[in-house]
């Protein structure tokens, strides 16, 4: 049951519960999470029974009967922008922000949160998230974009994210929306962050792998559905992991044994773990499956600070109308 005080939201492409679960540490209790994939769908069920999870297209949601929601989030498909991509934006057939823009219209909520890949920034997409923004601003929001690093909150990757936030106005004199501040202490290392896990199976070379894991980890990638399999990405992401001592050509079944030799590979908890899912929540299907559900995930630590700091200014309001 719902808490007096507690903050309500819907959210669109909700994939394996990433940004849900850090909306949840922020207060947030979700009245539905639209998401297409079965796969992801069973794994927001199987962490949350109690969740409302609709499996079904955004453009077949309708928002009428959430109207008045504190909260109308998503991480809208970001391949249209990825720079891994043809970054063909409002032209390609996955682009979901017109639905987007519909849902806030029939939902009108008090705040929206959608977040999308570092190639939405880009020039070429200048008047693109004008027109995004613009939409919503008519329809009475303030609006604005951040480019946040999952580093700065937590997060043993840097994985750039844009995020969008927009809150409806309501008079001078109200609380306004601060971005969250990075966190004072700097992100765990790979090795810091996976040494128990690698040595959990008494592999000797465990703290020597984990001292020279002295970095955090580049951007996960290889969520995408087109992608053969669950490795960590093209070339120099591979790379970039090499020089972590993680073999990125693929994902490990199991921990390493007590002799094993040679360059380890991460495992789905592993990686979860790098995306800043804990350990308690579980993924839904085989490994390739599970892997792409981490790989599309936003990492819950950022979802929870930029929530914290839209649920500050929600209750704000709230406290200044009661005034008022």
């Amino acid at each position: 049951m719902r808490r007096l005080d507690q903050l309500s939201s819907v959210e669109i492409c909700a994939g394996a519960g990433g940004q849900a679960l850090g909306l949840e540490q922020a207060g947030f209790d979700h009245r539905a999470l639209v998401e297409i994939e079965k796969d992801f769908c069973a794994t927001l069920r199987l962490n949350r029974p109690h969740w409302n999870v609709i499996n079904g297209g955004v453009e077949h949601f309708s928002g009428i009967l959430y109207k008045g929601t504190d909260l109308l989030a998503g991480g809208v498909p970001c391949p249209p922008f990825s720079k891994a991509g043809k970054q063909l934006g409002a032209d390609d057939e996955r682009n979901l922000f017109p639905e987007a823009i519909r849902l806030v219209d029939e939902i009108r909520p008090r705040a929206v949160m959608f977040e999308n890949v570092r190639g939405l920034m880009d020039a070429v997409f200048e008047d693109y998230r004008r027109y995004i923004a613009g939409e919503i601003g008519k329809m009475g929001y303030e609006t604005d974009w951040r480019l946040l690093n999952a580093s700065d909150f937590g997060v043993p990757q840097l994985r750039p994210r844009v995020v969008f936030v927009a809150i409806r106005k309501q008079g001078r004199g109200t609380q306004e929306f601060s971005w969250p501040e990075p966190e004072r202490h700097k992100a765990p290392t790979v090795g810091n962050t996976l040494r128990d896990l690698m040595a959990s199976g008494g592999w000797r070379g465990a703290e020597a792998w984990a001292a020279q894991a002295n970095e955090i980890g580049p951007t996960l990638v290889g969520g995408s559905k087109k992608h053969g399999g669950p490795d960590l990405g093209p070339t120099r992401a591979r790379n970039a992991w090499a020089a972590l001592g993680v073999d990125g050509r693929g994902l490990a079944n199991e921990v390493p044994s007590p002799d094993f030799v040679g360059v380890p590979r991460l495992t789905v908890r592993m990686a979860a773990r790098i995306q800043g899912f804990p350990d308690e929540w579980q993924f839904a299907g085989k490994k390739t499956a599970s892997y792409r559900q981490i790989g599309n995930a936003f990492p819950p630590p950022v979802a929870r600070a930029v929530g914290l700091q839209i649920a500050e200014c929600l209750n704000a309001r709230k406290l200044f109308a009661v005034a008022a």
